[in-house]
């Protein structure tokens, strides 16, 4: 690291106070601080205005007030990458579940002879840390991709965000199916996501996402938030850029939409992440708390529209 950099990253820790924050989140200076006083603070950091845990009123208030109160055990076993699978056969059949082709406890136990040229590696316990996209095995720098696993293995997502679901996961690597791309422009050959916010079981809106990848990591995100009718939404988020390209209504929409209804039935909140690919539906995960909260609609009087669609359940 240059001196350059070193004084630039000094002076956005004096001046940055979600930097800072941040910073010192990671290197544990708050690892003794309750969970209610530190997403306080990780809240009034991110978002720039106190989080309203007596009375919460908007989208990311609820959200936070939900992280802190509703303490339901089922929700670690379905953050669970690895757990999930059997509760997602059990609910729509296991038909929709990306093929499985093995589970390990450290990135030694894989044996890559043993693997199809093209495959996915991802932790069962955070989101896309230490992931690996294959789609030719024989350009794979393997002990690189042992290393990045095993980094991932050993970073825990739960301090920095609060998320406590994703504090008692056991830490493991599975590997699935890669499933085929579909081709968006000239260049980029990517799965698009369909992400389905639940409200009280309720599906209300998605975003269509499309991750963009080099050499097998994931670099970055583009999404549209759009109604239930593919129709862009008076709102939106300002920490991912638009997807310029079209993005076709799939055949099996109605049935993504009825999916993502099953999935999230009895919870207050939850976001169902479905593939579409070849004209087949697949499971992605479920999420709980997207953005770990901190991740605001704009305008502004669309927080509190949205926070309106979630009715808040006893605190546990």
């Amino acid at each position: 690291m240059d001196v350059k950099h070193i004084l630039k990253s000094g002076v956005k820790f004096l001046t940055d106070s979600g930097y800072r924050f941040s910073i010192l989140a990671g290197k544990g200076f708050y690892d003794n601080m309750s969970d209610e006083e530190y997403i306080k603070r990780l809240y009034k950091t991110k978002v720039g205005r106190e989080l309203n845990l007596g009375n919460p009123q908007t989208f990311t208030e609820k959200l936070n007030w939900l992280k802190i109160y509703d303490r339901d055990p089922k929700y670690t076993m379905l953050a669970d990458k690895y757990l999930v699978r059997d509760w997602v056969a059990e609910m729509i059949g296991e038909d929709y579940l990306v093929p499985l082709l093995g589970v390990y406890d450290n990135a030694e136990e894989i044996d890559f002879d043993l693997l199809p040229d093209k495959f996915a590696l991802k932790c069962t316990h955070n989101s896309g840390e230490g992931m690996c996209l294959c789609r030719d095995k024989s350009k794979l720098n393997r002990e690189e991709v042992v290393r990045q696993l095993n980094a991932g293995l050993k970073k825990s997502y739960f301090p920095a965000s609060r998320e406590w679901a994703y504090k008692d996961i056991v830490p493991r690597i599975i590997c699935e199916e890669m499933l085929e791309c579909q081709k968006i422009d000239e260049l980029l050959s990517t799965i698009i996501n369909y992400k389905f916010y639940c409200f009280n079981g309720e599906p209300k809106f998605l975003y269509v996402a499309i991750d963009y990848t080099d050499d097998g990591k994931k670099t970055g995100t583009k999404l549209n938030i759009l109604d239930l009718n593919l129709e862009k939404t008076p709102f939106y988020r300002t920490d991912h850029a638009p997807i310029i390209d079209e993005i076709k209504k799939p055949e099996d929409f109605e049935t993504m939409i009825e999916i993502s209804r099953k999935l999230a039935e009895g919870f207050p909140f939850a976001r169902v992440d479905l593939y579409y690919v070849k004209n087949k539906i697949y499971f992605s995960e479920m999420t709980f708390c997207p953005g770990a909260g901190i991740a605001p609609f704009s305008p502004p009087e669309w927080e509190r529209k949205i926070g309106d669609w979630i009715t808040l359940p006893d605190k546990q």
